[in-house]
């Protein structure tokens, strides 16, 4: 039994849990040092295949918390944003150590390229696998100014450069709206960083624990990973531990404000003085408002149709709980298909499939929208979904300050055209828009062309963790080798979308942002216009009919890859 849980109807002492589970740590962390890189990778390949063995029961788990039918279609978003990511990820990470183990660097043979004067790293496609089941995307990570390929070379494998060298145990604090979050962390403390783990689960993901038990069974047994369940209490003495080096989380800035300063009535006196309460290195991922720039163009009814079917994925992907969902759409004023394409996100946004509303809170927020929006359009088979129009930069916006975490979209008219427009959106998004994890742009090829540097010039100053361009930026979330993180500089007491990266599984050191790029079409639209990419309707699409079928041969296909294995999902996927 090494999962640890806190039995508050029998009074278990959650000190004593605690406690426990550092002691193994800090026994595993011994045993951890002394590991070669191989070893280390074989374990992660271990993880892998048990990933594969057990996710039907990971997918049964993690529906069962989000309240999906036996037969929903949507039950594809679990499969690829659980047992699928994860399993790439591992397969990436484990590679990596390969590579270091053998004296090469991960990204000896990577691509690299530049753009606004920094170097570039691309991150997809890395196989040709990469290449046919994600045709046409594309994803780079951006280097900071001055990291030339030779310096990320030699940088690239962080603490696995000399892995005998330990960070002591770090606590990860799991999230509780996307299950590959809490174990793709505990795979970046332990291997970026070289830190043993104590993964605190979400209570809400705690159905998850007998799953995650089996999976990571080869590192909970070596004593490099405990994982703890309970309340905010368990928690609060856990990071605050003397034994704990280090603490990661995933949620909101509330949260986070509240392990660092505390919410006592000196909450306000420390963060003034800054003095935190919290006096360790604390990492997060915290979400924000995401924008989904609109950049006008000549567009075809289908066009129109697909693009708002994208959008209305961006925010109603998981129910809207995802710290990444597009909450606000920036769209041209004067653009002259502007009512046609509003009209089609009303209707995408309207018609999506209905879902239950299971992560807490989520009636009070969008409660909370509605009072500050009374005029607000309401969506959806029982209104529960809010369409918020007539938003302006030159009044004090919640939509644009709160992140409501729920099925909240808004839409903001921006004036100008051209290259005009592209600088009024981007300091709109940059100035206006409370985080900095994502930002979307949504764009024709023939815009793309003709404002050439302007676009570019665009995407250098979008000051986000990852900007997808005819894509969503959690396509950035599933490409293991990407960085996944808010955009750098963000201080404890404005912490806005967090600091630091994970995923990362190239490991590389001086990074700045992701910048993923899609097809404007679907296939066989996009050959037939010259887009040489054939993905279908994405399996990620809220209206993707076949998306739990093509995310389970997905994941099957992520734990053990074989070239057999392609029909079977090239044919699900084009049922979508």
């Amino acid at each position: 039994m090494y999962a640890v849980s806190v039995d508050t109807q029998h009074n278990t002492d959650h000190r004593t849990v605690v406690e426990a589970a550092l002691a193994d740590l800090s026994a595993g962390e011994k045993a951890w040092a002394e590991l070669s890189l191989t070893e280390r990778a074989d374990l992660l390949d271990r993880v892998r295949a048990l990933t594969g063995h057990h996710a039907s029961a990971w997918v049964v788990a993690a529906s069962s918390i989000k309240r999906l039918g036996p037969h929903s279609a949507l039950a594809g978003e679990e499969w690829i944003s659980g047992p699928y990511a994860f399993a790439t990820g591992l397969g990436a990470v484990a590679q990596s150590l390969r590579d270091l183990a053998s004296g090469r660097s991960p990204i000896a043979d990577a691509a690299f390229g530049t753009a606004a004067d920094r170097t570039t790293v691309q991150v997809l496609p890395t196989s040709r696998y990469d290449a046919l089941l994600l045709s046409g995307f594309t994803a780079d990570v951006w280097l900071r100014p001055g990291v030339d390929p030779a310096q990320a070379r030699a940088a690239a494998g962080l603490a696995q450069l000399d892995p005998t060298v330990t960070g002591g145990i770090g606590v990860v604090l799991g999230a509780g709206n996307i299950t590959s979050i809490a174990p793709l962390d505990v795979v970046y403390e332990l291997i970026a960083h070289n830190r043993v783990v104590a993964l605190k689960l979400n209570p809400l993901t705690d159905p998850l624990l007998p799953v995650l038990e089996r999976v990571l069974e080869p590192l909970i047994a070596l004593g490099a990973i405990r994982i703890l369940t309970g309340g905010a209490e368990v928690g609060e003495y856990l990071v605050h531990h003397d034994a704990v080096a280090h603490v990661h989380m995933t949620g909101s800035a509330a949260t986070h404000d509240a392990i660092v300063w505390g919410t006592d009535t000196d909450a306000e006196r420390r963060r003034a003085t800054g003095d935190p309460r919290l006096t360790k290195p604390i990492t997060s991922e915290l979400g924000g408002v995401s924008p989904t720039i609109v950049v006008p163009g000549k567009w075809r009814t289908a066009d129109l149709r697909f693009q708002a079917e994208h959008i209305a994925t961006q925010r109603l992907h998981n129910g809207g709980y995802n710290c990444v969902a597009a909450q606000v759409v920036v769209v041209p004023a004067d653009w002259d298909q502007k009512q046609e394409f509003l009209t089609a996100l009303r209707d995408a946004f309207h018609s999506a499939p209905a879902r239950v509303a299971y992560y807490p809170g989520s009636d009070d927020r969008v409660a909370a929208a509605h009072a500050a929006y009374p005029d607000a359009e309401r969506c959806g088979t029982a209104g529960e979904r809010l369409l918020v129009t007539g938003l302006s930069l030159d009044v004090d916006e919640p939509m644009l300050r709160t992140e409501y975490f729920g099925p909240v979209l808004g839409v903001l008219e921006l004036p100008g055209s051209g290259a005009e427009f592209l600088t009024t959106a981007t300091d709109a998004a940059n100035d206006h828009f409370l985080g900095t994890l994502g930002a979307n742009v949504i764009a024709h090829p023939s815009s793309i062309a003709e404002l050439g540097a302007d676009f570019e010039t665009m995407i250098a100053d979008l000051r986000y963790g990852t900007i997808a361009v005819n894509a969503w930026t959690a396509v950035g979330f599933l490409t293991a080798a990407a960085t996944w993180g808010a955009f750098g500089g963000h201080t404890l007491d404005d912490i806005q979308s967090g600091t630091g990266v994970v995923h990362n599984a190239f490991l590389l050191a001086d990074t700045e942002r992701t910048v993923v790029r899609g097809p404007f079409r679907p296939a066989p639209r996009s050959i037939l216009h010259g887009e040489w990419s054939l993905s279908p309707k994405p399996p990620w699409f809220v209206t993707n009919r076949t998306a739990a079928t093509t995310g389970r041969l997905l994941a099957e296909f992520a734990t053990a890859p074989s070239p057999t294995q392609l029909p079977a999902i090239f044919a699900s996927a084009l049922r979508g």
